[in-house]
């Protein structure tokens, strides 16, 4: 990939639209200061490190770190890679910008996970207030990415759950969360722009609250082991369209073969009355062969057009 920032910006639209997506993912540069991360090595071999969030403290534990935070403005500067995407892409080809993360994943960020699981019950007006500050901002930013006409559609990126539950209680999401969940979906449907939700893990008990009441469009990541996305798509598909769902597992340890023969069914399972994307069910990992990820786009192009 070319190394010239500018360059690779061009590679991305070039190669998304010979792998036959209609969308590339829009970036811009605005983010929550947080603290730093943890750093392995990557266990896929790929020469890479690995970070990840520590989950036992972060930078806004209390009122007085509430107080001292310096919140970051929506800037100008902030969207210049989108500025520059606009006039890359084909035609029928639009940009789906991502969050800096949403109001979960960034509250969990700010206050660490576990400093936020006892702020819910000893201190939950510390919760909301920076709950309030995070969405406030993520609204400003959905606003002024609603202005760019390359823009197709906004997502909503948010990992909700892990294999058994959410990862805090749905009361919980219900008065700190889906309030600000609301207010960016309208903001998003008042320019037209429909709304993906990508949220990992286990959002039963919490669908009805997304889809019926917030008004999410189109619902991302799905897991075999959770729920296959055929059957979210039997029970949601009148309402919310479901995209991806071929399970990252299938495809980073199965063979060619059992890719194909997977997609397949996936694609007449879920074709019926249409409202659903072909594509991985999470993330496009660096360990997952390319070969698989190829043979998943090659059976959507022979078995997905109907």
């Amino acid at each position: 990939m070319p190394a010239d920032p500018d360059e690779h910006l061009a590679y991305q639209v070039e190669f998304m639209a010979a792998s036959g997506h209609d969308f590339v993912v829009g970036r811009h540069s605005y983010s929550f200061p947080g603290r730093e991360g943890r750093v392995a090595d990557d266990t896929a071999e790929r020469g890479t490190r690995r970070n990840w969030r520590d989950d036992h403290h972060g930078p806004l534990e209390t009122w007085e770190d509430l107080e001292e935070y310096v919140w970051p403005d929506v800037a100008d500067e902030h969207f210049a890679n989108i500025e520059k995407l606009g006039p890359l892409l084909p035609d029928g080809m639009k940009a789906i910008p991502v969050l800096p993360n949403g109001p979960l994943e960034n509250l969990i960020g700010l206050m660490g996970y576990e400093p936020l699981c006892f702020a819910l019950i000893d201190d939950p007006e510390l919760v909301q207030a920076i709950a309030d500050e995070i969405g406030a901002r993520e609204l400003q930013l959905y606003e002024r990415l609603c202005q760019f006409g390359c823009i197709g559609a906004l997502a909503l990126n948010d990992d909700l759950g892990f294999k058994t539950q959410t990862l805090i209680g749905p009361e919980d999401l219900r008065r700190f969360i889906f309030p600000w969940y609301r207010r960016l979906i309208d903001m998003a449907h008042e320019h037209g722009r429909p709304v993906i939700l990508h949220a990992c893990g286990n959002c039963a008990e919490v669908y009805a609250d997304v889809i019926e009441d917030c008004g999410i469009d189109a619902k991302h990541s799905f897991e075999d082991i959770i729920q296959p996305v055929a059957e979210f798509k039997r029970e949601w598909g009148d309402k919310c369209a479901a995209m991806g769902g071929i399970d990252v597992d299938i495809l980073s340890r199965g063979s060619e073969e059992q890719v194909r023969e997977y997609t397949r069914r996936v694609i007449e399972e879920c074709k019926p009355g249409g409202g659903w994307a072909l594509g991985t069910g999470n993330s496009v990992t660096n360990y997952m062969p390319v070969g698989n990820y190829y043979a998943m786009l090659d059976e959507g192009r022979k078995h997905g057009v109907y």
